[in-house]
Formats: C-alpha cells, sequence, structure tokens
C-alpha cells in the first residue's frame, strides 16, 4: 500500500516506488516528520525525534523540560507556542491573539488525488494512480483547523503537499502566513541549489552550501519572475548528474512565494515553501476556507539528472493537460524579429511561403495586429483588428495562411491595458491601482485588476471572441510587466493585502474557461520571455517560451538551467538572425539550429534575407527536426556537461526503448591546440551495441558510458556537433 498508518506507533508511511515519506502523532497530539528518503520496509522510527532539556528553549509542559516545540519536528508550526523557527502558519484571531496550537483531530486515506480549488495542480487520470493522506489539525481554542493533504503516486517518485485552512469559528481570522510544506531535516549537510537570473538570462544555476541562518529565494514581483524561479533542491555535498542524493521542492504557483531552508542553532534545517508572506494577509470568515497551493516533492538517490526526470515525466504527463499534452509540437515561425510592428499581410503572406518551403508548419502573427499599434506605447486592451495594417480583418489572414499549408498563430497580452487605450478611458479603475497615488507604467502598460470578476469576465469574453472569430490554431500569451501600486478598487481597505493572489485566482480562472472553450489550440506562456515559466501556468499551457534572448550561446546556460525542473516539451527555442538582436553574438546557423533542436523548435528571423546556403541549412534543421521531434519532445533527458562550468555544454535525448538517441555537443570559445575530448554518455543500454548513424562506427552501451564518444576537434567558435546514436542490435 502506498500509504500505512501503523496504530501501534501513531505513524504514518508513505511510499513511492523508491521512497519513505514517515509523519507521528507525537507529543500533545502534535504532527512530527519522522523521515524522508531512500524507501524503507517500515519500523518505529519514534526514536529518531530528539527529546532532551535544551536551554533557552522553553516547554509547554512546565514538569516535562525534555519536550519542546524549539527542538521538535514539526510537519506544520506555527507562530508563538515556543518554536523559534519560522512558522508554516501565521494567524491573528479577533480577539488579537496570535498563538493556535495545532492537534491531531483524525486523517483519511482515499484512492486517488482531489483537485484543488481554484488551483492548478498535478491530476490523476484513475484512482489507482495516487493515494492521498489528509490530516486533520485542530485549534480546539479557535476552531481553526488546517487539513494537510499528501498524495503519493503509486508508479512516480513524487509526494504532493497542500493545505487547506478552514474557518469553524464564529468570529473572522486574518491569515498573514499559509505555506504548502515544511519540512524539518535532521541535519544541515546539503548544497543549497536555486534557479536565479534576470530578463533575458533565466534559471541560471546557483549552488552553494547550506550554512547557519537562512538561505531564500522569492518573488514580490507578483509573479513567480526572471529573478527567481518558484524552486529550490537540497543537494548532498559531492553530488553531481548521476550519482548522491537530492531533495527537490516546486511550487505549482505563478505569483508571489518564498522558498527557504533555515538552519538552526542544532544544526537541523527546516525547509519551507508557499506564497510568500510578504504584503499578504486574507481576512478568513467563519465557515470559509482558504486553500494553499501544491508543492510537488521528489527525492533522488540518482542526483540531479535522477530528480529531473521524476519532474520531467510528471509535469509533462500529470501537470499540463488539453489536447496538445501528448502530441508533437509544431515547429513555428514567429514574425516579430522579422517585421517588429512594420507588417501588413502582403508581408506576412510572403514569410509563410517562404516557412512553407522550408517545411514549417505555423505562422505565427506577433505584436502589433489590433488598435493603433505600431509601437508599445498604445492600444493594449483594444483587441480589435487594425484595419490598415490586416484591411480584410483577422478571419481573412487566417483562411489565406491556412491556405498556404501552415497553422495560423496570434499575439496577446490580455492581462494589460495601456493609458492610451479606449479600454482605459472607458475603465480608467479596472487597473491596479493605489487610490491617489500616480500609477507607475512600465513599456508604457498598466496591469488589469484580475482579482475584480468582472474583469476576467471581459478577458474573457473579449479574448474568446477574437478566437471565434477566426481559425486561430496557436495562441501566445505574453505578459510584459510586473504589479506595482498592488491595490484593488473593489476591496475594502483591510483587504487589500489580498490582491496580489486574488489576482492569480483571477488569472487561472481566465486561463480555465479559454483553454476549455479552446481545446484544439496551442496555448504558450510567455512573459517577456521566461519571466513566469513556472508548474501553475504549464497546467493550462503545456509549453512556455523560455527567454526573450535567442542567442544560441545564452541560449545554452538558459535552457539547461530550466531541464533542471521542467520537460523539453515545454521548452520553446527559436533560431533568430545574427547578430543577435539581444546581445549582439554572430553565431553559425548551423549551431543556433542545433541549440534550439534541444526544445520547440521555431524561427524568429527573416527568411527572405537568408543566402541560398543558409535557406538550405534552415530546410536541413526543419527535415531533422520533423524526423526526431517524437523522441526530442518525448524522450528522457540527461545533461552531460555544464555550460555553468566549464567552455562546453553537453546532453543527450534517449527514447523509452533504449533504442535511440540524439546527442548534443556545443564548443563555446575554440582554445588553441585543445586537448582531446570523450564525451561520457548516460542512458543507453549497456548490453546493446550503437551505430553512430553517417559513420561505419559501431560502440557498445557500455563503453559509450564508461570512456565516452570521441569528440571532433574544432577549428572555430561556437561550433556544435549532433550525433544519431541507433541500436545496430
Amino acid at each position: 500500500m502506498p500509504i500505512i498508518y501503523d496504530r501501534k506507533t501513531r505513524t504514518f508511511f508513505l511510499h513511492s516506488p523508491r521512497t519513505t515519506y514517515a509523519l507521528e502523532v507525537g507529543p500533545l497530539e502534535s504532527l512530527l516528520h519522522l523521515y524522508w528518503g531512500p524507501r524503507l520496509r517500515g519500523g518505529d522510527l519514534r526514536s529518531f525525534v530528539y527529546r532532551g532539556d535544551r536551554a533557552f528553549s522553553p516547554s509547554p509542559l512546565p514538569k516535562d523540560r525534555s519536550l519542546s516545540y524549539d527542538t521538535l519536528p514539526w510537519e506544520y508550526p506555527v507562530y508563538g507556542r515556543s518554536d523559534f523557527r519560522p512558522p508554516a502558519l501565521q494567524v491573528v484571531f479577533a480577539d488579537g491573539d496570535r498563538t493556535p496550537d495545532l492537534i491531531y483531530k483524525g486523517h483519511r486515506i482515499t484512492a486517488g488525488k482531489p483537485k484543488l480549488k481554484g488551483l492548478p495542480a498535478t491530476y490523476v487520470e484513475r484512482p489507482t494512480e495516487a493515494t492521498t493522506l489528509e490530516i486533520d489539525l485542530v485549534d480546539p481554542k479557535s476552531e481553526l483547523k488546517a487539513t494537510l493533504s499528501f498524495s503519493v503516486y503509486t508508479d512516480r517518485d513524487v509526494i504532493t503537499r497542500s493545505v487547506t485552512i478552514h474557518n469553524g469559528g464564529k468570529s473572522a481570522v486574518t491569515l498573514n502566513r499559509v505555506l504548502s510544506a515544511s519540512i524539518d531535516l535532521p541535519d544541515a549537510d546539503f548544497d543549497f541549489l536555486q534557479l536565479s537570473g534576470a530578463w533575458a538570462r533565466e534559471r541560471g544555476i546557483v549552488r552553494q552550501p547550506l550554512r547557519e541562518g537562512t538561505q531564500s529565494v522569492e518573488s514580490r514581483r507578483g509573479s513567480s519572475s526572471h529573478q527567481q524561479n518558484p524552486f529550490i533542491a537540497l543537494l548532498r555535498p559531492g553530488t553531481d548528474e548521476a550519482h548522491g542524493e537530492v531533495y527537490g521542492f516546486s511550487l505549482v504557483y505563478s505569483g508571489n512565494f518564498l522558498a527557504q531552508a533555515e538552519v538552526d542553532q542544532f544544526q537541523t534545517t527546516r525547509v519551507q515553501i508557499g506564497i510568500n508572506p510578504f504584503d499578504f494577509s486574507w481576512r478568513l470568515e467563519p465557515g470559509d476556507t482558504f486553500q494553499a497551493p501544491e508543492t510537488v516533492l521528489v527525492f533522488s538517490a540518482d542526483g540531479l539528472n535522477g530528480m529531473s526526470q521524476v519532474y520531467h515525466e510528471l509535469y509533462r504527463e500529470r501537470l499540463a493537460r488539453g489536447g496538445w499534452r501528448d502530441r508533437e509540437r509544431p515547429i513555428l515561425i514567429n514574425n516579430w524579429e522579422a517585421t517588429y510592428f512594420n507588417f501588413n499581410a502582403a508581408k506576412l503572406e510572403t514569410l509563410a511561403r517562404q516557412a512553407k518551403k522550408a517545411g514549417i508548419e505555423l505562422l505565427v502573427l506577433d505584436d502589433g495586429w489590433f488598435g493603433r499599434r505600431d509601437d508599445d506605447t498604445t492600444s493594449l486592451g483594444d483587441w480589435t483588428v487594425d484595419l490598415k495594417k490586416l484591411p480584410r480583418g483577422l478571419d481573412d489572414l487566417a483562411r489565406r495562411i491556412h491556405k498556404i499549408g501552415l497553422k495560423f498563430g496570434l499575439w496577446f497580452e490580455p492581462e494589460m491595458v495601456s493609458p492610451d487605450s479606449d479600454l482605459y478611458r472607458a475603465h480608467p479603475d479596472w487597473c491596479l491601482h493605489a487610490p491617489g497615488r500616480s500609477r507607475t507604467t512600465s513599456r508604457s502598460q498598466l496591469v488589469l485588476d484580475l482579482s475584480r470578476p468582472e474583469v476576467c469576465d471581459w478577458v474573457v469574453k473579449t479574448v474568446g471572441g477574437v478566437l471565434a472569430s477566426a481559425p486561430i490554431d496557436y495562441v501566445k500569451w505574453d505578459m510584459n510587466r510586473h504589479l506595482t501600486e498592488i491595490g484593488s478598487a473593489a476591496l475594502p481597505p483591510d483587504r487589500q493585502t489580498e490582491t496580489a493572489h486574488r489576482y492569480m485566482l483571477g488569472l487561472y480562472d481566465v486561463l480555465e474557461r479559454l483553454t476549455k472553450r479552446f481545446p484544439r489550440v496551442l496555448f504558450e506562456s510567455c512573459s517577456g520571455g521566461g519571466g513566469r515559466f513556472d508548474p501553475g501556468m504549464l497546467h493550462y499551457m503545456p509549453q512556455n517560451w523560455a527567454s526573450d534572448n535567442s542567442d544560441a550561446i545564452s541560449r545554452l546556460q538558459i535552457q539547461y538551467g530550466t531541464s533542471l525542473v521542467y520537460p523539453v516539451s515545454a521548452i520553446t527555442a527559436h533560431v533568430s538572425a545574427v547578430p543577435n538582436h539581444q546581445v549582439g553574438r554572430l553565431t553559425p546557423l548551423k549551431t543556433r539550429g542545433d541549440v534550439a533542436t534541444a526544445g520547440n523548435l521555431g524561427y524568429e528571423l527573416d527568411l527572405g534575407s537568408l543566402s541560398a546556403s543558409e535557406q538550405k541549412e534552415v530546410r536541413n534543421q526543419v527535415a531533422f527536426y520533423l524526423h526526431h521531434r517524437k523522441l526530442i519532445q518525448f524522450g528522457r533527458f540527461y545533461r552531460l556537461l555544464s555550460p555553468f562550468e566549464g567552455n562546453r555544454a553537453a546532453w543527450m535525448i534517449v527514447s523509452r526503448d533504449q533504442k535511440q538517441a540524439l546527442v548534443w555537443n556545443i564548443d563555446v570559445l575554440n582554445p588553441a591546440n585543445p586537448p582531446r575530448h570523450f564525451l561520457r554518455l548516460q542512458g543507453l543500454d549497456p548490453r546493446r551495441d550503437y551505430q553512430i548513424v553517417g559513420t561505419p562506427n559501431i560502440f557498445g552501451g557500455d563503453l559509450l558510458h564508461g570512456a565516452g564518444l570521441p569528440v571532433p576537434q574544432q577549428t572555430q567558435d561556437f561550433q556544435s556537433t549532433v550525433w544519431e546514436l541507433k541500436a545496430a542490435r
């Protein structure tokens, strides 16, 4: 059984195929964390909890100084009851009391995995895929109840956690901190890994030893952000891609978040993740319930790649939804860097014909098709076609593109409004703002207040009207600024700090309605590139524009870091012109193509400006990708060489049956008189022989693992090699 309750020891054992997570109902009916790691048979783990007198660690029982919440491994700690470490829950009751007791009151073990109300989450398609444990913790004085939910997947090494807070009392309660998960680990011998960066250099891998005190990442931008990602991992020192223990924490949420690890005075580590308590509160009326987002926990004893592959398969198969979840994604061309705002129907048709000759399958019309949008200072919110650019409208253009043989896609930025727009002039209070304060613009735009149901209804009606007006196959959903003056005209003064989370609930509601209404449309998330590349968005949109930076060398780090958590099928990568529009670098077209084929391939350039040899190269890239698309998008991904650690990057993708593989090697700068390199592969069957396609060379899988694949010596900077391997027997 995935979940077992031992009545004698009052211990819960949560077993995935290779891991165990254990809890105990301990002293004073408190819920304690006992263990998380490699799978156990069972046993009595109660002796693993420290009991002893500690100076300056007060006890709730005056006659028993061996008991202190300050030293117990609480599973869901609260503020004020003798634990000085960070709490998971902070509340203020009507009488000013801020010190709840959360006492175990019961539990339920059920088949399946329930949905989270109003929030994205992983899911099951059959009840046998997972088992769920719900534990009720109740404060006797106030009747406030925290229900902790743990779901264990039957065939995946995944445990998900979430919490609901229910006000069973007679007075309103203010929630100031509701984290989704809190875990106390018994030591501090870890490295702390995060994914950090900025616009155009998202999700860089940062790893450093855990130290006393608090290490954290967070977003206060109203979005998961370019700067940080809602994910952290704790690694044993020396852990690499294939060896060592890793604890992964990934939050299914797209707004302000906090993820942290605190090492206390006794060298134990408390790890927490959830909605950022910064500028957050929630008034919980009697009878109401607050639902916190889901956290996905993954333990791997097989290094970072072991963790990544669990996240990849789960997020690809049981987080993403809809008709495009399991379908191969089309190769697209986006007109943005080819035309920017300066386009018309004739230019787009020409681009479509050129794309068709290259084998490209989808034309995406980016910014500038609506209102009076000739630059980025106007018209967001006025989602009506600009008849000066497209005199016959979107329906005619889409049908003409279809007639050429391509699908047709469209760019939107529905969460925003330009001050220079008909929408803003009609509804100036529909944006986030503070009364009597100036309104900060970014990219000449303000943010619509999606905490208001009427604004959400307007977005659904307006965007839905456009999608219903023409045969549109794809939507690029963009968000090009973060939230400021986070206030809502629809909320009273004492509830303004609910706005940021209500905004996310409104956005999720909008996406739920639109994606269900238009199931055949492929939705792609974008936020100035990769500014909202998180599990919450992937629940509604199965792929995400990884970065506005399309430079191939920059993308080595961006895509490599992204792959720690997110599958290849979620990562969109484009070939663009040189000099690169973001960093000015000149890289070979082959290298640009090779890097982009490690994601959902697309193009972002004027195909007509390419030479005959370059056009041939594009055709070759497209043909290669079409031939290998299923393997690339749905195979098993292995990182081989990190671009954060040297002058080369390498990775590979292996088919599920281990009969096929693709291997990429990118050399950045070409050193003088370099040594010879061998690339040690992973994921192949050591009992099989593999032929390097296009050569007579056949190597054993064991040899390729142990000795490696010879890498050709390069003669220039920014060179790439891609090998195709096929099982010879």
